[in-house]
């Protein structure tokens, strides 16, 4: 298959879960996903969330590292702007070192949960300005690299396990905000196609490949992943259906500040006809953001657009209120892509 397919979990909370049972449900797919074949299974970070269950994702691609085989597992992404550089980069030097060559260091700017949230993060501290976040990143890769910077101030500064393999560092954006630092410090790139509705040209990745120079701590050469949100079910209206809860979330958190749990198909739609018209608007405008229907369609849609972004890998998202139909939509797509018989359950 020259098109390689991943996944970003954010570890939602299932019909009637507790979030620790959500962290076990994680685990699970993941198994189901390095049984499918699929390349990449990152875990994302949100704080403060009733929905999402993953805020510490570097213990949580621990427990999946051990229970997978052959499956890179990493972040989708750690939020930098809580940590130190330091901290992070011998989190995942620990987890390369015990998990050789499967490990991926994903890193994003956002916060990954409320305002108040990130005040809580930086307690005793004020939450960190976000023009520090390239110094940051910076940091982050010379630790991990072991890159001795004269302009560093901790130049003689080891990260542990001292001689330990670095994981692969990837860059995450939602627009063409991370791409010229990407470039610049020679890492992989990822654009989050499925975090928010605005538009991202394809030449968002032409001016990350274009811009893009090696420096020794990162890749060789440009790398590329678009994320999309992406449901696969029996049919178009099935798929829409199942959407219908992450949907009408995004409309309570986007629009009215509220994050509450993942409410069922059923009720989601009965909410959905109480909203405004403009909310109405965005829940369809969401909705139309996500690659959705047939195995066969589905596939047809990921091959286009990843066609006209120039990427050969895409990793997808998904999340609905039932875990089965979540196994179910990797299983049917990766069947699609390789004329195996779709494998729903471990």
């Amino acid at each position: 298959m020259a098109l390689k397919l991943s996944v970003v979990d954010q570890a939602p909370v299932h019909n009637g879960q507790s979030q620790s049972e959500a962290l076990h449900s994680s685990t699970q797919l993941a198994q189901l996903c390095d049984i499918l074949g699929y390349h990449r299974f990152w875990v994302a970070e949100h704080h403060d969330t009733a929905s999402y269950s993953s805020s510490c994702p570097e213990v949580l691609i621990s427990h999946i590292a051990q229970n997978t085989k052959n499956i890179r597992v990493g972040s989708g992404g750690i939020m930098l702007s809580h940590y130190s550089p330091l901290k992070v980069a011998e989190l995942f030097r620990t987890l390369e070192a015990l998990n050789p060559g499967r490990i991926d260091l994903g890193v994003g700017r956002a916060p990954g949960g409320t305002d108040i949230t990130s005040q809580a993060l930086a307690f005793p501290n004020q939450p960190r300005d976000p023009a520090l976040y390239p110094q940051l990143l910076s940091d982050l890769s010379d630790f991990l690299h072991d890159s001795k910077s004269p302009s560093r101030n901790f130049h003689k500064v080891n990260a542990s396990p001292i001689g330990a393999q670095a994981p692969e560092l990837w860059t995450l954006g939602s627009s063409s905000g991370s791409v010229d630092l990407a470039a610049e410090l020679g890492l992989g790139f990822v654009l989050a196609l499925f975090i928010g509705t605005h538009s991202r040209p394809t030449d968002i990745i032409q001016r990350y490949k274009k811009l893009f120079r090696p420096n020794g701590n990162g890749a060789e050469k440009a790398q590329a992943i678009i994320s999309v949100a992406c449901l696969c079910a029996d049919s178009k209206e099935e798929a829409a259906y199942l959407a219908a809860p992450n949907m009408y979330w995004k409309v309570m958190a986007f629009r009215h500040g509220i994050r509450e749990s993942i409410r069922s198909p059923e009720e989601a739609l009965n909410l959905y006809r109480k909203l405004s018209p403009s909310d109405q608007d965005y829940y369809q405008t969401t909705l139309d953001t996500v690659i959705s229907g047939t195995a066969t369609e589905c596939r047809t849609e990921i091959e286009q657009l990843a066609g006209r972004y120039d990427v050969d890998e895409v990793m997808l998202v998904n999340v609905v209120y039932d875990f089965a139909d979540r196994c179910a939509s990797y299983s049917k797509l990766m069947a699609e892509f390789t004329g195996l018989n779709p494998t729903t359950a471990i």
